[in-house]
Order: C-alpha cells, then structure tokens, then sequence
C-alpha cells in the first residue's frame, strides 16, 4: 500500500506508515506540521519508487558516500573542513547533493582546480583526489558505484627541470639551542605544549589529548592508550619535564589547553592547533631579526629522534621511544616504567634559554596568560 501519515499516541510527530513494491516503511518525520510532514512522505515515496526501479546505485550522493565512509573509520583529512566560524569546505562539501552515477573524470578534475586554484599537482593529487577516490572506492564496496580508474594529476611534460621547493616546516630536526629561542618567543601554553614535543617525541595528537590518569609523574612515564597506529605504548618523561607536569597535573583532565583553558580540537593536522602561536612567534623573531621559519609542532618529535641517535642511543631504544618499535612485550607492559628509556630520553640536552623561560615559576598560571607584559617581565628579571 503507499505511503500514509499517521500520528501515535506517545508523540506529536507524523510517522511515515506503508509498504513500496514490496518494502515496509515505519519511520518519523521528525515534525508535527502535517504540511511539511506530506512534503516528506512525497519525497520518501518517490525515493523509493525510483530505489525499487534503478536500485539504490541510482540514488546514492556523494556525501552520504561519504558519511558513510566516516562512520566506517575513513580520515575526514581534507575530505571535511570546519573553520572557527562554522563554515563547512573540503572536497564534500564541493560535491554536496551530486548523485554518484552523475560524477565523471571531468568532474573531479574541475573539482581540484576550483577547490585549489594555484596548488600544483602533488597538491591537489593529495589534497582533491586522494580523499575523494578514497570515498569512491568505499562506494564501490557497498555497490553504490562502478568500479572505475580514475587519472590523477601528473607533472607537466616537456622538461626536466626540478623545481626547488623550499622544504615544508616540521620536516626537518633542528638544534635544541635554536628551538629554544623559537619556544621563547611563543605564548606559554603552546610553549609548553613545543617543550614536551621537544622531551618527548610524542606526535601532536597524542599529546593534545593527553589526561591525568595518563601520566606518572613519580615513575617518569606516560602512558598512552591508543598511539596514531592504534597501539598503546609509553613514554620516558625528561626530568626536565616534571615541574611542568607536576604544575598542570592538579588541574586535572585534560592537560594540555588553550589560554582559554579549552581543549585542543583532536586532529593529526601536523599539530594544526597551535598554528596561530607558531605564527605569532616566528613574526616576533622575524622583528628582532631572528629568521627561524622551519619550527613547527612536528620538529620536536624529529629533533628528539635525530638527538637521541647523535647520542648513541641504541636504535631499538630509540625505536622504543618514539613509537616505531611496538612488540608484544612493550604492548604488554605500556604502563610500566622502563628505566632503559627512561636514561635514555634524559640524554637530550636541554639549554639554559628554555630552563631560564618565564612560566617555569607556575606553568598553569601561566598557561592561561598570553605574553607578559613589561611590567610583569621587568619583575621577572628582578626575582630571577
């Protein structure tokens, strides 16, 4: 029988009630104005007419593809982006209500050169075309779309020569000395948030969602309950490291936050977070003629790395350290202390500049302060 309205007894809403060429339907329309409540039974009747003619292959849009593909674990990375004031972009939002059997080659290519203009072609393979093949190809699993080959961007043909791209910040490691002068010139709370990157080796996402249960400040350990890989796993703490965590340990929760004493929004976005003051301060090195444009929230795990080899930690221990090297063993006994790593992590030197920083006096006062001010720093250098 079609489609019909009806009203329960427990609730004001319309429900949908009525059986399509064989399939039965039950469901609310989330409304109690009867109006809007028949546009919906009109649209879900058609939707199943056309589904029970074409098949659900006929229907399906990209971003319910993609939804689905979200809920199935896949990476929201440059698939969805929201920015502080809510705007949604991104390569779903590019092909919102465009039905999957109606995408073509042509599509996705002028996808990528609108939604990336200027970028060149690694760029919008990895930014454009990776995500939304990503998405296609979880379709094709459900049998919502055809299996097909989609081109992806090449170089320009016709030369040979190779452009030198200045290498992306984050990349490279750097000394401890001149991260020391970068940390200087950052606001304290990602100050801290760089320090324990630089001690640690951590990935920025392990650490913007880092509890207080995580953490044993007595033993010198960290443990993690899931890495990036999906693995627990521990991590040494730098004697250098325990004012900070003993400060921020008392307010309990999540520790490391905003000035504003809000979360860091969870993401793998090379420590994407923290952007603003990374920002911030190169522009105030940049105005003391201090060039230093390479430091971001990933040197620190790459700086560790290349430090701990420089001291002849033995490359298992370091393996150990940073995540690499995730056995049964060391899976089993995450949140036990391991002193070899323990040594080992302290071997990273740490200069007088950082010990010498402002807010090691109270790290959590000052985590909810921006930078001080003349008065406060003439006080400093007083009493220091």
């Amino acid at each position: 029988m079609p489609l019909k309205l009806i009203q329960r007894p427990s609730s004001e809403n319309f429900y949908i009630r009525g059986t399509v060429r064989g399939k039965s339907v039950f469901e609310s329309t989330g409304t109690s104005d009867r109006k809007i409540a028949e546009e919906i039974r009109i649209k879900a009747e058609a939707r199943l007419l056309d589904e029970s003619v074409h098949g659900k292959r006929a229907l399906v849009t990209f971003d319910e593809a993609a939804d689905s593909y979200l809920e199935s674990g896949g990476s929201e990375k440059y698939l969805i982006k929201v920015s502080k004031d809510g705007k949604v972009s991104g390569v779903a939002a590019h092909f919102r209500g465009k039905l999957l059997k109606d995408l073509g080659q042509s599509d996705l290519d002028a996808a990528g050169r609108i939604l990336y203009p200027t970028a060149n072609s690694d760029t919008r393979n990895r930014q454009c075309y990776t995500p939304f093949i990503a998405v296609w190809n979880h379709a094709v699993v459900n049998q919502w779309a055809e299996p097909r080959q989609w081109r992806r961007p090449r170089k320009p043909k016709g030369t040979n020569v190779t452009v030198l791209k200045r290498p992306r910040a984050g990349t490279r490691p750097t000394s401890y000395d001149r991260a020391a002068t970068f940390v200087a010139a950052m606001t304290p709370a990602a100050a801290q948030i760089m320090t324990v990157l630089f001690y640690t080796g951590m990935r920025p996402i392990e650490l913007f969602t880092l509890e207080d249960h995580q953490v044993d400040i007595a033993g010198r350990w960290i443990s993690l309950d899931a890495s990036k890989t999906g693995e627990p796993r521990g991590v040494p703490m730098h004697e250098f490291l325990v004012p900070l965590f003993t400060s921020l340990m008392t307010r309990g929760g999540t520790l490391f936050r905003s000035y504003k004493g809000e979360p860091y929004p969870p993401s793998d976005e090379f420590g994407g977070q923290i952007s603003t003051a990374i920002n911030g301060a190169r522009r105030r090195l940049a105005k003391k003629k201090i060039e230093i444009a390479d430091i971001s929230a990933y040197t620190g795990r790459h700086t560790a790395s290349t430090q701990l080899v420089v001291n002849g930690i033995h490359p298992y221990v370091k393996d150990q350290i940073l995540g690499h090297a995730a056995d049964d063993m060391s899976r089993r006994y995450t949140n036990v202390p391991q002193k070899p790593l323990i040594d080992a992590i302290n071997t990273l030197p740490v200069p007088q500049a950082w010990r010498d920083l402002h807010w090691w006096s109270d790290p959590l006062y000052w985590s909810r302060r921006l930078l001080m001010t003349k008065a406060e720093a003439a006080n400093a250098a007083r009493t220091a």
